[in-house]
C-alpha cells in the first residue's frame, strides 16, 4: 500500500490557476467559447512562461469559460478533489473578482458558485477551508474599492483579501484604503510581495496594509534587517517553489533558497500556486523540493506543520491538524 501524503494545510492557491485543460475545453464547450487552441496537448504546450506577465497574459484567456455559478462549483469542487488526494486538509482559496465582472461575469456568481464547492468540502473531501478575494493589483485603486463594496452582500462567505497579479510598479501602498475598510469589516489580510517585486515592498504590505502573512516574500533575503523582522514577529511566507521556477524567479528548483529562508528561521510554508499551470498539486511541490534540496523528513514535517500554524484557524482545530502532522509516517 502506498504511503499517504504528509498533511498539509495550502495557504496560496489560486482557485483559477486550477483550471486543467480538460475542464477548459468541457467548459468552453458547454458555454460556446471557442479557444485559441485545438487540443489539450496543445495547450499544454502553450505553459512555458518567460516571466510574471507571460503567464498571466495565458491565465487571463482561459477565465472566458467561466461563466455561470455551476462552472465555479466545478472548478472548486475539482482542485479539492485533487487536493485531498495530495494530503491537504485544510484550504485557504484566492479568487479574483476582478477578472470575471470585467467579463460581465456578476461578483455574486463567482462568489456563490465557489461558496456551493466550500460549503460540502469537508463532507466531500475532508478538507476545511476559507475563502479570500484578491484584487488585482495592475488594476485601479478605485476598481479594488468598488469590488469590496459589490461583494459586502456575500461577506459571510469571505474570510480574508489578499493582492495579488502583476506586481513591479504597483506598491502595496496603493491599496491603503480597501485594506483598511478589510479591517473594519473584521477580514484577514495577506498580500503578495517580494516575488517579483522588491524587498521594500514586503515592509509596505506589513506596515502600510497591516497584512498577517507575506505571499511569495522570497526577495525578503535582500534585506538583512527584514529577514531578522520576519522571523521574529513570525510573520508567514507562503512559498510556491514549482511556481517560482516555472516564472523564472529562480533559474531551478536546486538554487531555490527555500533552505536559506528555514535556516533564516522563516516561518515558510510550501504551496502550489496555480498548480495547473506550473506543474503540480500541493505534495508535488513537497517531492521536488524533497529530491532537488535534499530536505530531510524532519524538515518536510516542519514545513508542514508551518502550514497549520499560519492558517487562519482557531487553536482547537490547528491543534488537531498539528497532531495529525505528528503522527504521520513516511513511507
Amino acid at each position: 500500500m502506498p504511503a499517504k501524503p504528509l498533511p498539509t494545510a495550502e495557504l496560496h492557491l489560486h482557485i483559477e490557476g486550477t483550471l486543467e485543460p480538460e475542464l477548459a475545453f468541457a467548459l468552453a464547450e458547454r458555454n460556446g467559447v471557442t479557444l485559441p487552441y485545438a487540443t489539450t496537448d496543445e495547450l499544454r504546450r502553450a505553459y512555458s512562461f518567460s516571466d510574471l506577465q507571460s503567464f498571466l497574459d495565458l491565465y487571463y484567456a482561459l477565465m472566458a469559460v467561466l461563466r455561470t455559478e455551476d462552472d465555479f462549483a466545478e472548478l472548486a469542487d475539482g482542485y479539492l478533489a485533487r487536493a485531498a488526494a495530495q494530503g491537504v486538509r485544510h484550504a485557504e482559496i484566492f479568487f479574483d473578482p476582478q477578472a470575471h465582472t470585467a467579463r460581465g461575469v456578476p461578483i455574486g456568481v463567482v462568489i456563490e458558485g465557489l461558496g456551493r464547492a466550500l460549503d460540502r468540502s469537508e463532507e466531500r473531501h475532508g478538507i476545511s477551508t476559507r475563502l479570500i478575494m484578491c484584487f488585482l493589483r495592475d488594476e485601479s485603486a478605485e476598481s479594488a474599492l468598488e469590488t469590496f463594496e459589490a461583494a459586502r452582500p456575500h461577506l459571510r462567505r469571505i474570510h480574508g483579501v489578499g493582492l495579488d497579479s502583476a506586481e513591479v510598479g504597483n506598491p502595496p501602498s496603493k491599496f491603503r484604503e480597501v485594506f483598511q475598510r478589510a479591517a473594519e469589516a473584521g477580514l484577514h489580510r495577506v498580500a503578495h510581495a517580494g516575488e517579483e517585486g522588491p524587498a521594500e515592498y514586503i515592509t509596505e504590505a506589513l506596515d502600510v496594509l497591516g497584512v498577517e502573512r507575506i505571499d511569495h516574500g522570497l526577495r525578503c533575503l535582500e534585506d538583512a534587517a527584514l529577514v531578522e523582522r520576519l522571523a521574529r514577529e513570525r510573520v508567514p511566507l507562503t512559498v510556491c517553489p514549482l511556481s517560482n521556477v516555472r516564472l523564472r524567479c529562480v533559474d531551478t528548483l536546486a538554487e531555490h533558497p527555500l533552505p536559506k529562508m528555514i535556516d533564516a528561521g522563516l516561518l515558510v510554508t510550501v504551496n502550489s500556486d496555480d498548480p495547473a499551470y506550473f506543474g503540480g498539486y500541493v505534495a508535488d511541490n513537497f517531492g521536488a523540493v524533497k529530491d532537488a534540496l535534499g530536505l530531510d523528513h524532519e524538515t518536510l514535517r516542519m514545513l508542514a506543520a508551518n502550514s497549520f500554524k499560519a492558517a487562519f484557524l482557531d487553536e482547537q482545530t490547528r491543534a488537531g491538524y498539528l497532531a495529525e502532522v505528528a503522527a504521520h509516517r513516511f513511507g
